[in-house]
This record gives structure tokens, C-alpha cells and sequence, in this order.
């Protein structure tokens, strides 16, 4: 009896500590990511956080199913062991159980994901437009408001720096120019794949001025681990200031 109470005790006090350890700090509690940096993590963060909260339950309650009986249940003499050959609550228990679950963050995922890609008509005019043209190994980025001949293109000593005007919406249109790649922005909770021939959307908001990697992360060749680039998220005034700079450039 005593030994059942220090190993309750003992579950109680890990299961605490790991529950309580995550007040600490935001990151923490968001398992690497932080709510709010754009729009795409408003609609995922929560839901980031509620599936790992899931398996982490599960992952307990599975713990100890597997310690308790080991500890508890051991053989104590030899007298053979009543058999049992179907316990029906318990099989239907752990059928509907993770049926509930998996449906649960299906449904949630399937609410973030129809967020995550609504985009903006195509003849809205509170949303910048920006080609992310990806090329072994690097990046093109083409600003719709600079006009044609304005193209950044980075290379794998150089990467290029994608601006973000804070707080306004931008539309993303994702193609590639020789094999399928990855547009990725870690801090953003979001990728999309770059495929030639294929044009894809996706619409977001960067709501924290920063900088902010980003990076391919679909093998797409022998220099794939370098097709690297920067989201630089600044004022809207700062933004067109640097718009305005690639048409003087286009100009000169």
C-alpha cells in the first residue's frame, strides 16, 4: 500500500511539473511557437497547441496503463492467472476514444485550413501582390507595385530578403522554374510548395516587425540546404519606401 501511494504521488508531482513548467514563458507554452505573429498562426496556434495537449494525455494515460500493471499486477505465487477473453466496455472504450479524438482535431484542422486559404479576390485593392518564383537554389521575389523589371533574385552566397509591410494583408502567388520546391516560414506556421507549371495562393498578415528565416524545405538538389532567405516584416511607410526604391532601380 505504501508503495502504490509513492508512485501515485510520484505520477502527480511529474504530471504537475509538467503542466506548471509551461507558464514560464509564451514559446514554451506554444511547443517552439508564439500566437500571434501573423495571421496564418492566429488560426493554427491554438490548434498547435490543443494537439499536442491530446498527445501528451494520451501519452500519459498510456504510461500508466503500461507502469501500473507492471508494479501492481506481478505474479505473486504460482497459481495460474485468471484468463479473461474479451472485456466488451473495455474494447468499445478504447475504439470510440481515439475515434472521438482524431474527429475532434480533424474538425478544428479543417476550420484552420479553410482560414488559412481564403484569399482576397482578385480585384481587392487592400492587398499587395508578390510572385515567390523558386529556382535551384534560391529565390525570385516580384513586387506587383514596383512594376515589371524588378525582380529580386538571390543566390545561395547572397540570399534575398522578402519585405512584409506590418499589419496588411499580402498575396502570395507560388510557382518554381525547374522542380518542386518549398516556400517556408517557420515563425509563420506555414509552408506551400512551389511547383513549375503550377501557380498556388496563399494570403497572410505579418502582425511583429522583425526578421524572420525562411527556407526551402522540400529536397530539391545538391545545394538545397542553402536556398535560404530572410522575411523582413517593417512599417507600411517603410515598406513603400523600399517599393519605391526597386522602381528607381528599374528606371536607372
Amino acid at each position: 500500500m505504501r508503495l502504490k501511494r509513492r508512485v501515485l504521488g510520484a505520477l502527480i508531482s511529474f504530471a504537475s511539473v509538467f503542466l506548471l513548467a509551461g507558464c514560464s514563458s509564451e514559446e514554451f507554452r506554444g511547443v517552439g511557437f508564439t500566437g500571434n505573429v501573423s495571421s496564418v498562426n492566429q488560426h493554427s496556434f491554438t490548434l498547435w497547441q490543443g494537439a499536442w495537449i491530446a498527445a501528451a494525455l494520451v501519452g500519459v494515460f498510456t504510461m500508466i496503463l503500461i507502469i501500473w500493471p507492471a508494479i501492481f499486477h506481478r505474479k505473486k505465487d504460482e497459481k495460474f492467472p485468471k484468463q479473461f477473453q474479451y472485456n466488451i466496455p473495455i474494447e468499445i472504450a478504447y475504439t470510440v476514444i481515439p475515434f472521438l479524438i482524431i474527429a475532434v482535431l480533424f474538425g478544428y484542422t479543417a476550420r484552420a485550413q479553410n482560414a488559412i486559404k481564403e484569399v482576397s479576390p482578385i480585384t481587392a485593392t487592400d492587398v499587395h501582390d508578390v510572385t515567390v518564383n523558386a529556382i535551384q537554389w534560391s529565390w525570385q521575389f516580384t513586387y506587383k507595385e514596383a512594376g515589371p523589371g524588378t525582380t529580386v533574385t538571390g543566390t545561395p552566397a547572397q540570399p534575398p530578403t522578402l519585405y512584409m509591410p506590418q499589419g496588411e494583408k499580402v498575396r502570395f502567388k507560388i510557382t518554381a522554374s525547374d522542380v518542386v520546391h518549398g516556400f517556408w516560414v517557420p515563425a509563420f506556421m506555414m509552408q506551400i510548395q512551389n511547383i513549375p507549371g503550377v501557380e498556388n495562393q496563399v494570403e497572410f498578415t505579418a502582425n511583429e516587425l522583425g526578421t524572420y528565416p525562411g527556407r526551402c524545405n522540400i529536397l530539391c538538389g545538391r545545394q538545397h540546404s542553402q536556398m535560404l532567405f530572410t522575411v523582413k516584416v517593417v512599417t507600411p511607410a517603410e515598406y513603400q519606401a523600399y517599393i519605391d526604391n526597386l522602381k528607381a532601380g528599374a528606371g536607372a
